[in-house]
């Protein structure tokens, strides 16, 4: 038995033994002097039992490692949505997920939601750049049984093609700086790569009619 648990054992016993003895005294002085040491032991007692409890109650150190960083994220890069003038929903399939658990943070380009502790995984939507900007403070997500639906506002209304911007190939350039005629090339160029096979031959025929003169060069205007 350690020192301390020794100590209180010493005195219960020694204050069992006073107050046996306070039951059989009858002068009044000798009653007085047991009472007053039988208060001073129980006093005693209370504060090493009380130290004891501290003692026991005291939390165990705990480990420092920074396990925030040490977080590893499934992605998940497939998910619906839908939209209307005003704002587009996100749906995530993704069941069993704690409102407090998750982590959203809305930019006005872009969104990252993270969801912890999700059937012992962590998984990650993120978007980058988004086509269009939204409003931030009014972006919201909502936890649903079997998924969860992130609501983003538009910034303007107008209809989105895609939730990731793209840049728009078929724009020519326009640069002031830049021979005019390089920048519809490039148009027609983009126009090729992007086009489908029909859209290929019918380039490709106006180019070999105009410079075989059976039809006008389209771009004669611009030389």
């Amino acid at each position: 038995m350690a020192e301390p648990q020794q100590q209180e054992e010493q005195v219960r016993l020694d204050l069992e033994e006073l107050t046996r003895l306070q039951g059989l005294a009858k002068r009044p002085v000798v009653v007085s002097l047991l009472s007053s040491h039988i208060r001073s032991l129980q006093d005693q007692l209370s504060r090493t039992s009380t130290a004891g409890a501290q003692a026991k109650a005291a939390p165990a150190p705990v480990a420092t490692t920074s396990a925030a960083a040490a977080l590893s994220y499934v992605t998940l890069g497939s998910f619906s949505w839908d939209q209307d003038n005003d704002k587009l929903k996100i749906y995530v399939s993704l069941e069993g997920v704690d409102q407090e658990k998750v982590d959203a943070v809305f930019k006005t380009m872009s969104l990252d939601v993270k969801f912890h502790d999700v059937q012992g995984k962590n998984f990650r939507c993120a978007i980058p750049k988004l086509n269009k900007e939204i409003i931030p403070e009014k972006c919201k997500l909502v936890v649903k049984p079997s998924k969860v639906i992130i609501t983003l506002y538009k910034a303007s209304k107008g209809n989105w093609l895609d939730l990731h911007f793209k840049e728009d190939r078929l724009k020519p350039n326009l640069d002031k700086d830049k021979d005019p005629m390089a920048g519809i090339m490039d148009l027609m160029r983009n126009m090729y790569d992007e086009g489908d096979e029909d859209m290929k031959r019918t380039i490709a025929k106006a180019w070999t009619d105009a410079r075989s003169g059976k039809a006008a060069d389209p771009l004669k205007n611009y030389r």
